[in-house]
C-alpha cells in the first residue's frame, strides 16, 4: 500500500517541478497556456506540497505495516516456544 503513495508522491513532485519551471519560460513559448508566472508557481507549490504529504503518508503506512509484521512474527514465535516447552514437559 505504501508503494502507491510513493509513486503518487513522485508523480506529484515531478509535475510540481515542471510547473515551477514553466514560470521561467518566456511568454512567446507558451501559446495557449496561461502566461501568469505567479499562477505557475502557485500550482507548482501546491503539487509539491501534495507530493510531500503523500510521501509522509507512505512512510507512516510503511512503518505501521512493519509493526504489524513484527508483532505477528513475535506472536508466532511465542506460540512455537510454548508448544515446544509443553511437549518437553509433558
Amino acid at each position: 500500500m505504501s508503494r502507491n503513495f510513493y509513486i503518487l508522491a513522485g508523480t506529484l513532485g515531478l509535475f510540481g517541478v515542471l510547473a515551477m519551471l514553466m514560470a521561467f519560460v518566456p511568454h512567446h513559448l507558451q501559446p495557449g497556456l496561461p502566461a501568469n508566472a505567479a499562477m505557475w508557481r502557485t500550482v507548482g507549490l501546491m503539487l509539491l506540497l501534495g507530493g510531500l504529504i503523500s510521501a509522509f503518508i507512505g512512510v507512516m503506512s510503511n512503518l505501521f505495516e512493519q509493526v504489524d509484521r513484527r508483532t505477528e512474527a513475535r506472536r508466532q514465535s511465542g506460540r512455537t516456544t510454548r508448544r515446544n516447552k509443553r511437549r518437553r514437559d509433558g
